[in-house]
């Protein structure tokens, strides 16, 4: 394995965000273990959640984007116009619950 670095690392630590990461790492683990589980999918889930709140998952992450560079450029076009959606329904709800 290379050692890839993230250009730059803005970390934006967030609690409940720790909790899905590392839950997802868990169950990754264990998915390595058992045969019915998907562990490199929950593992690769986990270090995405967790990339923003650890250096060295964002170190990992930029090795990732470095070994399959098409697939995170569509996760991450897909996180960012998931973000937009959630903003959008968000400003709605703020609006609607304004004109009450």
């Amino acid at each position: 394995m290379s050692d890839t670095r993230a250009a730059f690392v803005s970390l934006n630590p967030r609690p409940w965000r720790k909790a899905l990461g590392w839950g997802f790492i868990v169950l990754g683990i264990i998915g390595c273990v058992l045969p019915f589980l998907q562990g490199f999918l929950f593992l690769a889930l986990g270090l995405f959640v967790l990339r923003d709140q650890y250096i060295w998952a964002a170190n990992r992450w930029a090795w990732v984007a470095g070994r399959w560079p098409k697939a995170v450029t569509r996760i991450e076009a897909m996180e960012r116009s998931t973000d937009a959606r959630v903003a959008r329904w968000g400003a709605a709800v703020r609006r609607t619950l304004k004109r009450r």
